[in-house]
C-alpha cells in the first residue's frame, strides 16, 4: 500500500464526512488561489498543517518530508520570475555576466515569493484531503456532485493500477539488485530502462486481464462499490462554514 493512502486510513479524520472534508478543501484552496497574497498563503498553510497533523495525527516528519517535493519544484520554478539577463542593472541585485548582468528587482523577488507561497497553500488543502480522505470517498463525493461517469471510473482504474504497477515495479527492482544490476551508474540505466520496459508490457497484460475479469461479472459501463456513510454533524459544518467565512473577509480585505 502506498504510504499516503496507509496514513490516511490511519488518520483521526477518516471518520469525517467526507462531504465537509472535500468542501472544506476546495473552498480553502480556492480562498488560496483568489487571495494570491502572503498572508492568505501562511495563514491557509498553518490551518491546514495544524489539522492535517494535530487533528489528523499524521507525524510532522512525514508531512513536512511530503511537503519538500513540490517545494523543491517550485522553488527552481520561481527561479526563473525573480532572476532575469538583462542589459540594465535592477535594484535588487546584479551580477555582471560579460556585457550583461545576471540581475533581478524587488517587485520579481516579492512576486516569486507570492506565487510560491500560494502554490504551496494549495499543495496542502489537497494534502489535507489526501491525508485524510480515502479514493474510493472522493469519488462517491464528486458522484454525488454530478461529475462525469466516464471521469469517475478513469479515476478509480488508475487509482487501483497504482498499487499494482508498484508492486510489480518493486518486485523487479528486488530481482535486478539481487542480480547486482544497480552496482554503478550505467548498469542502473539499463537496468532502469528494461524495467519501464518491462512495467509498459505488465501494465498492457494486466489491463486486457482486468477486462475480460469485468465483462464476465456482466460489465455494463458501470462499476459499483460500496460506500460507507458518515453522517455531517452540525458542529462540524458549523466551525467549517464559519473558518470559511472569516476566511473570504480577510481575502476581500486584501484585495480592496
Amino acid at each position: 500500500m502506498i504510504t499516503i493512502d496507509r496514513l490516511c486510513y490511519n488518520s483521526k479524520l477518516r471518520y469525517v464526512n467526507a462531504g465537509e472534508k472535500f468542501a472544506f478543501a476546495m473552498l480553502t484552496l480556492a480562498a488560496c488561489v483568489i487571495g494570491h497574497s502572503v498572508p492568505i498563503s501562511c495563514l491557509i498553510l498553518i490551518l491546514t498543517g495544524i489539522l492535517t497533523v494535530w487533528k489528523g495525527g499524521i507525524p510532522v516528519s512525514r508531512y513536512l518530508r511530503y511537503l519538500l517535493v513540490p517545494l523543491v519544484f517550485l522553488l527552481l520554478s520561481t527561479l526563473a520570475i525573480a532572476v532575469n539577463v538583462s542589459a540594465v542593472p535592477l535594484d535588487l541585485f546584479a551580477v555582471p555576466v560579460g556585457k550583461l548582468y545576471l540581475t533581478g528587482s524587488r517587485a520579481s523577488l516579492f512576486y516569486a515569493l507570492e506565487l510560491l507561497l500560494t502554490a504551496m497553500g494549495s499543495v496542502s488543502c489537497l494534502y489535507f484531503l489526501s491525508f485524510s480522505t480515502p479514493m474510493p470517498d472522493i469519488l462517491n463525493v464528486l458522484r454525488r456532485l454530478h461529475c462525469p461517469r466516464l471521469v469517475l471510473e478513469l479515476m478509480l482504474l488508475i487509482y487501483r493500477y497504482i498499487f499494482v504497477l508498484f508492486d510489480i515495479a518493486s518486485a523487479i527492482s528486488t530481482a535486478q539488485d539481487s542480480r547486482l544490476g544497480n552496482r554503478n551508474y550505467k548498469t542502473s540505466m539499463k537496468s532502469f530502462g528494461a524495467m519501464i520496459s518491462a512495467l509498459f508490457v505488465r501494465a498492457m497484460k494486466k489491463s486486457g486481464a482486468l477486462y475480460d475479469a469485468m465483462e464476465s461479472r456482466c460489465y455494463d459501463g458501470t462499476i459499483r462499490v460500496l460506500n460507507e456513510t458518515f453522517p455531517p454533524k452540525k458542529r462540524e459544518m458549523a466551525l467549517i462554514a464559519a473558518a470559511e467565512i472569516l476566511l473570504y473577509i480577510l481575502v476581500i480585505w486584501e484585495r480592496v
